[in-house]
């Protein structure tokens, strides 16, 4: 088997999941699982979630949703966004909840049911308004047609309203503010209307930490799920535990004489003599090519040892130290490498981390991307 994996931590899950309901209070948890799990597992991360507080899954396709109902998992699904036409009957008979936010798709969505249940069918479905994100979702004035809509069809029923934040995990908090303010007032038009919007949502992880007001009936936690702060410094504290680690072993050792350089393009140079080690993992598996380039680092046999050169697709090349210094702790074949993750100081024992936030600020990106970078190339294990 290839010395490579993603080692994922159910109970540090739990624990999070445990968190995270604390938090949200009155609202129900809904774990977001979209992405494979953000790269986590999606069935693993689920079943782990809904044992410890959450109430709710949300995914980003019907698709992900049936994976979920085909390993047995029979808990509410939201599909984050408005499924394809051609996939609305699949998501009918799959138990799965759809957002919708055209006109058009509501019809869509109500003909579905009519076809795959009856006239006696009731399909639950929540609408999504777009209150300052300009991703998608209905305009705000456009929402209560839509509402309409969905009650004139006797197929549907109207389960939730809500809508989402663009700049919850940034320190300025006017425009999360704003667009919670202007989704006060879209529901508020509802009511007054006599329109029931049942469910109303709009937290994020960073919302649910960051501004309790966003809260309101669900919080829909995602990132945080895994541990990992939606934004850097955001939700410490709390006592979430990064679910991740990514492990591999050195399959190789060299000494690369003064002067010489490694990896393609010979981007790094070495003015001493200097022992390195090789990776059995590169931009395929899920680290960014650029890694090395931009400071990245590894642990190995108890110490931050830098990544020297560019990541190749299938390999890395890691700094050990100065030939013959007898102050450097040696690195051998078959020693586990840690790229993210912990392993303890080789000289008092703590514990030393590599973090996805730490690649994500190397590589100026989000966390999140890191995590759901790791490709299937990388067997996931659990425990």
């Amino acid at each position: 088997m290839r010395p490579a994996r993603v080692h994922v931590d159910l109970e540090a899950v739990r624990s999070n999941a445990g968190v995270l309901e604390r938090l949200a209070g009155d609202a129900l948890l809904c774990a977001v699982v979209k992405a494979d799990g953000y790269g986590h597992g999606a069935v693993r991360v689920a079943r782990a979630a809904l044992e410890s507080g959450a109430q709710l899954l949300a995914v980003a396709l019907v698709e992900e949703g049936a994976l979920l109902r085909e390993a047995g998992i029979t808990a509410p699904v939201l599909v984050l966004s408005e499924p394809p036409v051609d996939s609305l009957a699949d998501a009918y008979s799959l138990g799965l909840t759809p957002t919708l936010y055209h006109l058009d798709a509501v019809q869509a969505a109500a003909e579905a049911a009519r076809r795959r249940g009856g006239s006696s069918a009731r399909w639950a479905v929540q609408l999504k308004v777009d209150t300052g994100m300009h991703r998608v979702g209905a305009p705000p004035e456009g929402l209560a047609d839509l509402a309409a809509r969905v009650f004139s069809a006797d197929t549907l029923v109207l389960q939730g309203v809500f809508t989402h934040l663009a700049t919850a995990d940034e320190s300025d908090p006017r425009h999360t503010t704003a667009q919670l303010d202007a989704f006060e007032r879209t529901v508020l038009g509802l009511r007054n209307r006599g329109v029931d919007p049942g469910i109303i949502h709009a937290a994020n992880s960073a919302a649910a930490i960051t501004h309790p007001g966003s809260r309101l009936d669900m919080v829909r936690c995602g990132i945080a799920l895994y541990g990992v702060e939606p934004a850097p410094g955001l939700g410490e504290g709390l006592g979430l535990v990064p679910a991740m680690s990514v492990l591999t072993e050195v399959t190789h050792t060299a000494t690369v004489p003064a002067g010489e350089g490694v990896s393609y393009g010979l981007r790094h140079r070495f003015e001493v003599d200097t022992d390195v080690a090789v990776l059995p993992v590169g931009y395929a598996d899920g680290v960014p090519r650029n890694l090395g380039l931009n400071g990245g680092e590894v642990l190995i046999g108890g110490v931050r040892r830098a990544v020297r050169g560019a990541v190749t697709m299938d390999q890395l090349v890691v700094e050990v130290g100065p030939t013959g210094d007898d102050s450097v702790v040696p690195v051998h074949r078959g020693d586990e490498a840690v790229l993210i993750g912990t392993q303890p100081d080789a000289h008092d024992g703590t514990m030393l981390e590599v973090s996805a936030t730490e690649w994500a600020g190397l590589m100026d990106t989000i966390a999140y991307e890191v995590v759901c970078s790791f490709s299937e190339r990388m067997p996931r294990d659990y425990r």
